[in-house]
């Protein structure tokens, strides 16, 4: 049986114009309840926080570098040699003037004192004699009627009396060179100070005297007061020497910053100031004065000086996190018309705290951007808002106090 022939049916015939209308219209609705991008809109401008320079009082001072030295640093030495006997002293202590520090065997000088003061008594009893020869014969030499002594022989007895009497003072200077050398036996402190650690042991023999090299056997070091030297440029002190109308710097307060300290709170006075700029480093040494009760400074010590280089003025100070660096150049953002920010480029002044002062660039009423820089380059809209104000309502958490960066 042969299968069923199949029916094909007409296809509706559609044109492509009539196409394009329903095409049209099924976009359309498909895009209804959908908003584009574009008619979402753009991000709101970024918040950031601006303020006006604020006026304050300033001062401007420099900053130098030093070290502390003291006033009276002594080596030590004996001044005549022998054997060590005694340490009168604990390493590192504070000792004062004239205490013990050093003894050496006094037995030898002893000796040479006893020695000395006999040579002097055997001196004495010569010149006793001879001034009672010299007597006699002056009284021989004026009787008329005697001619008992001859006049050359009444010289010879003037001079041998005038010999011992040169002979006693010798004698005499020899006694005192002898005590002298007794009492150099004991090596006081020249000066009060901290002394270091002995160089010498008991028992070693110490050269002293002037000849040779003389033993060191210890450096004493004075601690109160002490001095801070630094150096200062040429330019710094032109500025010093304007403001202060001549070179009499003595007395000028100084102020002092050690490595772990937050500013500077130690209080001196300028003490000196050279008389020659170093040709080769275009500096001048200068030195300060501070008091040290307490010994916090020791010599050697490393720290920050400022010294005021001006008188008091008004300036315009603006928070220093708003100061940016463009290459070698600093510049502040501001708010200008129409919210858009610009950059102005300043000349700094000192650091007051956390406030850094403007010296040019900037007007009193400039808004300059002090919170949100990372968000903003010049010539973007922003919304300002006011330091310290409420961020406005829809604002992002935040965005109002956000770190400077």
């Amino acid at each position: 049986m042969s299968p069923a022939p199949r029916l094909s049916l007409p296809r509706p015939a559609v044109s492509v114009a009539a196409a394009v209308p329903v095409l049209a219209l099924a976009l359309a609705l498909a895009g209804c309840g959908q908003p584009t991008a574009q008619q979402q809109g753009a991000p709101p401008p970024p918040q950031v926080t601006v303020a006006t320079p604020t006026s304050a009082n300033v001062t401007d001072t420099d900053e130098y570098v030093g070290r502390f030295v003291a006033i009276d640093e002594v080596n030590v030495r004996a001044r005549v040699s022998g054997y060590l006997d005694k340490i009168g002293f604990t390493d590192g202590q504070m000792v004062k003037e004239g205490d013990v520090l050093f003894t050496i065997d006094q037995r030898p000088f002893k000796i040479a004192v006893d020695q000395a003061q006999a040579n002097l008594a055997q001196a004495k009893a010569n010149l006793d004699f001879t001034k009672a020869d010299l007597e006699r014969a002056r009284t021989l030499l004026e009787d008329k009627t005697s001619n008992a002594i001859s006049k050359q022989a009444f010289d010879q007895r003037t001079q041998a009396e005038r010999t011992a009497a040169a002979i006693v003072q010798s004698q005499e200077a020899q006694v005192r060179s002898a005590q002298l050398d007794l009492g150099f036996t004991e090596v006081k402190a020249p000066v009060s100070g901290k002394i270091g650690d002995r160089r010498v042991s008991v028992g070693n023999y110490v050269t002293g005297g002037t000849g040779g090299t003389p033993t060191l056997l210890a450096v004493i070091v004075s601690t109160d007061p002490i001095r801070f030297e630094f150096t200062i440029d040429e330019a710094s002190l032109l500025r010093l020497t304007r403001r202060q109308g001549g070179t009499d710097f003595k007395g000028e307060p100084v102020t002092l910053r050690l490595i772990d300290d937050k500013d500077f709170v130690h209080k001196g006075k300028l003490d000196f100031l050279n008389n020659v700029v170093d040709r080769e480093t275009g500096t001048i040494r200068g030195r300060a004065v501070f008091d040290n009760k307490d010994g916090l400074f020791r010599p050697g010590m490393f720290a920050r000086l400022r010294l005021q280089s001006s008188d008091p003025y008004q300036a315009l100070v603006v928070p220093d996190v708003a100061i940016g660096t463009e290459q070698v150049k600093k510049f502040v953002y501001v708010v200008g018309p129409e919210n858009k920010v610009s950059q102005k480029f300043v000349t700094l002044g000192p650091l007051q705290g956390d406030m850094r002062v403007i010296r040019e660039g900037l007007a009193p009423d400039d808004k300059v951007v002090v919170n949100g820089l990372m968000r903003v380059r010049p010539g973007v809209t922003v919304t300002p808002q006011a330091a310290g104000a409420q961020p406005a309502a829809g604002a992002p958490a935040g965005s109002a106090n956000a770190a400077a960066k």
